[in-house]
């Protein structure tokens, strides 16, 4: 197993995503990691939403959504928000 592997999987969608959308791995796992702040999914509560504003974009916010109750962390699909815009302090 990777280092990545023990920490996160990503799920097919969230690869493509990553792909089509020019997401840098470095930003995903800064969300992952150190997320400016988190959401519960409205859907489905076992789900979270990381959020992260990544400077190298234009401080746009990453969204990240997971199910932080399986081992390692399942990343189901990340995109940049267009609608979210960052937390200040």
């Amino acid at each position: 197993m990777t280092k990545q592997a023990d920490r996160y999987i990503l799920s097919n969608h969230a690869r493509d995503a990553i792909e089509k959308r020019q997401i840098q791995i470095e930003w995903l796992e800064q969300a992952l990691e150190r997320p400016d702040w988190t959401e519960t999914d409205p859907y489905e509560p076992a789900f979270e939403h990381r959020l992260a504003s990544i400077e190298d974009f234009g401080g746009r916010v990453l969204r990240v959504v997971v199910n932080p109750t399986v081992k390692p962390i399942f990343v189901i699909t990340l995109y940049f928000d267009r609608r979210t815009k960052r937390r200040s302090g």
